[in-house]
């Protein structure tokens, strides 16, 4: 697979999304990007905006095994990744997989989990297999977590720490509709549309998950040019002395700037990465990593405003 043949198999992607998914093209986008770059994604949105539905959506359209966890306070690890079982008929203890072991894990509302269950779930996120009682599972191939937050409700929530938040590739804002969306999706409701039986909206699957990996190895191709990746290390130099934040971008951050441009150029059929690649991901890779100073926020800014800023005060290679 050649990199150039990523923008068709969007494409397609996008065409079959269309089915169920009213708006939210970008969020689409940066969930595809995430999923080709390997990562995970924060999805940010009060309820009641799709953040679900756009994660069955992918699952379905590359064919990939999928599963929801709902986190609440009681939450254990055991119950994201499993347990062993004792079978009295063998006299032996088996693994009982959690729901952890899948393709395509919803992991609905991760900051109203204790503490130790978010570790356990980011620490199998990160390291790619589950460790219990010192046997290691690996996980599927593609594995990725979409892990989701209400930005209106923090009484009984444990919000995740910045080291935490720093393991997610992008954090993705998912918005109020336009009043033209929003009549569009009553439309199709009051037509029978159900959000539960996506698959009698005739969903094709669109990019199997085992060629996922070919994917992955076609943006490895992707060329990035000394000049681009010197701009990708200024802006997070300048968000590391910018006199509006108390923390700046992480050298991880960086590189997963890097890495999310080369599968967004692909998406646009090139195989070489420009300036504006970088600028169309850095705002989702960023705004989760870093921390605005109180003065920031009296004059009124949020991490947005403030990578904008940092975008505006690097400049742009030729």
């Amino acid at each position: 697979m050649e990199p150039t043949q990523l923008k068709t198999i969007y494409k397609a992607l996008r065409q079959e999304a269309d089915k169920v998914l009213v708006g939210l093209e970008e969020p689409f986008e940066m969930l595809t990007i995430a999923l080709l770059t390997g990562g995970h994604v924060l999805l940010e949105g009060v309820p009641g905006t799709a953040k679900t539905l756009m994660a069955k959506t992918l699952a379905q359209l590359v064919q990939a095994k999928f599963n929801r966890i709902q986190f609440t306070p009681d939450l254990m690890p055991s119950d994201i990744l499993g347990t062993s079982v004792f079978d009295m008929g063998s006299g032996q203890f088996h693994l009982k997989k959690g729901p952890i072991f899948t393709q395509i894990l919803l992991a609905d509302e991760i900051n109203r989990a204790p503490a130790k269950t978010q570790s356990a779930l980011l620490e199998a996120m990160e390291e790619r297999q589950v460790n219990l009682e010192g046997t290691r599972y690996p996980l599927g191939m593609p594995f990725m977590v979409i892990a989701t937050q209400n930005p209106i409700e923090y009484e009984g929530t444990y919000p995740l720490p910045e080291a935490q938040l720093d393991r997610f590739l992008f954090k993705i804002t998912v918005p109020y509709s336009d009043l033209d969306t929003e009549i569009e999706v009553l439309r199709r409701y009051h037509n029978g549309f159900d959000a539960h039986d996506l698959a009698a909206t005739g969903l094709t699957a669109r990019l199997p998950a085992k060629a996922v990996a070919q994917a992955r190895q076609a943006i490895n191709q992707v060329v990035v040019e000394d000049g681009v990746l010197n701009y990708i290390a200024q802006v997070a130099a300048a968000s590391r002395q910018s006199p509006d934040l108390t923390l700046g971008a992480s050298t991880r951050a960086a590189t997963h700037v890097l890495l999310s441009s080369k599968t967004f150029a692909a998406l646009q059929g090139r195989d070489f990465v420009t300036p504006d690649d970088v600028k169309y991901v850095t705002p989702a890779v960023y705004r989760h990593r870093i921390l605005l100073k109180p003065e920031a926020e009296i004059e009124g800014l949020n991490p947005d405003a403030v990578i904008r800023r940092l975008l505006g005060q690097v400049e742009v290679p030729r």
